[in-house]
């Protein structure tokens, strides 16, 4: 970046919002241009963590923490980032020192950042929250927002109820901006230093406000939804047309147009005098100009940029899924170029949900025309609060619909599912990975309360060793191929995998206290997701804490500690993926009689013992061949880990990283053999 262009850096005078669906125009921004120290900063992409890193006068900053991010937005001085799931907000200040201004618990989103104010809203209920400012922003009447911008010392905000625009701050112009605007259902909006320009729920381009630079002059010639991205600066406006051109008009006396000369961008902000853009050919290079000075190519790393917001939704509907989407959200979830034709609807009708940013709503008809009226003969299984239907929607997609039980009113039954129903919604709405079932909507209506999710054609893992889905076949036909060590202990570090993304990359940390084999679900490619988040909690962010909570899960999987002393603990989901291990091992159920007139035993009484004595062999699986010389040691190790999960305390227990350690070596093992395994050599760092 020259330094006449940082030099003209002193004011963001515009920032993306977050409306509708992730992909929907004006979203959530993943770069961002701070004015007082001419920094240009980007969210890093095919990288875990989704870090944020700028370039400050030619030079390549890495910012802290070192955590993921999913959308960031720059003011005068400070630039601000919200972290993947909304229930963390950071500011860095000019010497790039790093804050935390909000730690949930409501998740966040819509993050803005004017002049000095920081503003976002809750995700759950669309309630604003602003942060410095001044009073005239901390306390702001209470407003239910579908999104904020902010500009010079103003922010305004979408409502929730009725898409009208809301304005407030210390400058007269926040008021000649909400009676401008008084008429007119907004499904996006942008500020600039004294206008705001954004699409009405037709998509048509409208622009309010200052117009001495001609920067409300927008073109005449526009088609609906025509443009994908805004930027405003103080004398001068521009959009990024689906395409990725842009046009710019504005700064009366100066010609206006194309001022990058056909270059296309993903998505584009705006400080006072300079406009930045993410280039649509390599995903590395932002091009900055602005009216003082040409235009400057800035990288900020070796690799990409995240283009766009990686969202959770197992499909992107009518939308196009972005090119190698899943490696730009570094396996964890996709890109959606353009907004789907139900969402935009729901908009143009006011419709205002609480989860619209991850999920898509359906309505309960819609559901039972998938199920067949929620037939009997479409059920597959049942969850932390209803029943699992296997459906079809009008679109063709495939998918599993879980309905919350309808029989009976006793209002605690009532309260424990709409428990289970908020809580996998709150955090599969957020948490998007490869190893993690995938949301694809709700209903909310009466006292109906339905979640879809990806159908996962191969079904659970429990059904396959205890045989719903006979070893030698499944439901559909098809020959299991659980029938070797390989492939199990692939499924099982496919599920180590997706908690230890719960427990080391999720902020705070989530435990999901129901881990079990019938939770871990197996797609058309054998590839394992955990799913039944309806336990799930927030943990505390120390290995060394634990959150004191009355026991709750399933017999045979729980951690005694937990059980015993309502110790929780991210140990005790570690606990809970011991038994897996075991079961994985031996072929039995957690719980099960021993033959002859013996009771109920444990599978950890039944196995640990005998792996103790060196006695492996006689606890394996008899449907699987014995394992062969390349297999037997990784047969081992992962038996000696799934021992040292089910310590009684957790502190002798090993982390989640650990356990995926173990098992991908354990993997490896399987093709290619490198010498005995002792239980020294396993990897046990605990607390």
């Amino acid at each position: 970046m020259t330094t006449t262009a940082a030099s003209a850096l002193f004011l963001l005078a515009a920032v993306s919002v977050i409306v509708g669906v992730a992909d929907g125009l004006g979203s959530g921004s993943t770069i961002a241009v701070v004015s007082a120290t001419g920094a240009v900063c980007g969210i890093l992409a095919g990288k875990t963590p989704q870090s944020v890193s700028c370039v400050v006068g030619g030079a390549v900053v890495p910012l802290a923490p070192n955590i993921s991010f999913e959308s960031i937005a720059g003011g005068r001085n400070s630039l601000c980032g919200l972290v993947s799931g909304g229930v963390y907000l950071v500011c860095w200040e000019s010497d790039f020192r790093w804050r935390r201004i909000y730690d949930g618990p409501a998740p966040l989103t819509g993050l803005s950042v004017g002049d000095d104010q920081v503003c976002a809203v809750e995700n759950a209920t669309g309630t604003l929250r602003c942060w410095r400012g001044g009073e005239e922003f901390r306390q702001v009447d209470p407003l239910r927002l579908a999104s904020v911008t902010s500009g010079r010392q103003f922010s305004c905000g979408i409502l929730a109820n009725d898409s009208r625009v809301a304005c407030w701050g210390t400058r007269s112009v926040a008021a000649r901006l909400q009676a401008d605007f008084a008429n007119i259902s907004m499904s996006t909006l942008v500020a600039g230093d004294s206008h705001l320009c954004g699409l009405d729920l037709s998509g048509s381009l409208i622009c309010k406000g200052n117009n001495a630079s001609g920067q409300l002059n927008s073109p005449s010639a526009q088609t609906p939804f025509e443009f994908s991205s805004l930027a405003l600066e103080a004398n001068r406006s521009c959009a990024a047309r689906r395409n990725g051109t842009v046009v710019c008009w504005g700064e009366r006396g100066r010609s206006s147009g194309d001022p990058t000369n056909g270059t296309q961008f993903e998505t584009i902000v705006s400080g006072l005098d300079l406009t930045c853009g993410l280039s649509r050919v390599n995903l590395s290079s932002i091009l900055c100009w602005g009216s003082n000075f040409s235009s400057s190519v800035v990288v900020i790393s070796a690799g990409k940029i995240v283009p766009g917001p990686c969202s959770t939704q197992a499909s992107c509907g009518s939308c196009e899924v972005f090119p190698d989407s899943e490696n730009l959200c570094s396996g964890s979830g996709r890109i959606c170029r353009r907004q789907s034709s139900r969402a935009m609807r729901r908009q143009r009708s006011g419709t205002s949900s609480k989860h619209t940013d991850r999920a898509e709503e359906f309505t309960l008809a819609e559901l039972a025309a998938a199920t067949n009226n929620f037939s009997p003969d479409y059920k597959i299984g049942a969850g932390s609060f209803g029943t699992v239907y296997r459906g079809k929607l009008e679109d063709g997609r495939e998918v599993a619909i879980k309905r919350g039980e309808t029989t009976g009113t006793k209002m605690k039954k009532f309260q424990e599912k709409e428990y289970a129903f908020q809580s996998e919604l709150s955090f599969l709405s957020r948490l998007h990975h490869k190893h993690l079932v995938g949301l694809v909507g709700f209903c909310e209506e009466k006292d109906e309360r339905l979640l879809v999710y990806e159908y996962m054609k191969n079904g659970a893992l429990y059904d396959h060793l205890h045989g719903k889905a006979s070893f030698n076949g499944d439901q559909n036909g098809q020959i299991s191929l659980l029938n070797s060590w390989k492939m199990r202990i692939k499924i099982v570090l496919d599920a180590a995998r997706g908690i230890e993304y719960l427990h080391s990359y999720a902020v705070p940390p989530i435990i999901h206290r129901d881990i079990k084999s019938s939770n871990i679900l197996l797609d058309a490619n054998w590839t394992a997701r955990v799913s039944d988040f309806g336990l799930s909690l927030m943990g505390p962010e120390s290995d060394g804490e634990h959150l004191s909570m009355k026991a709750a899960g399933t017999v045979g999987y729980m951690d005694p500690e937990y059980y015993g002393l309502h110790h929780l603990t991210t140990k005790s989901d570690v606990y809970g993926l011991g038994v897996v291990l075991l079961e994985v091992l031996t072929g039995r159920r957690a719980i099960f009689k021993e033959e002859g007139d013996g009771g109920p035993i444990s599978v950890v009484d039944f196995a640990v013992p005998r792996i103790v004595a060196g006695e492996l062999t006689a606890v394996l699986d008899p449907r699987v061949k014995l394992p062969e010389l390349n297999e037997s040691e990784a047969v081992e190790l992962v038996a000696y880990t799934a021992m040292h999960c089910v310590n009684l305390e957790g502190k002798d227990r090993p982390t989640m990283g650990d356990v995926v350690a173990n098992l991908e070596r354990a993997l490896t093992l399987c093709e290619d053999s490198h010498g005995s395994i002792s239980s020294a050599t396993i990897s046990l760092a605990s607390d």
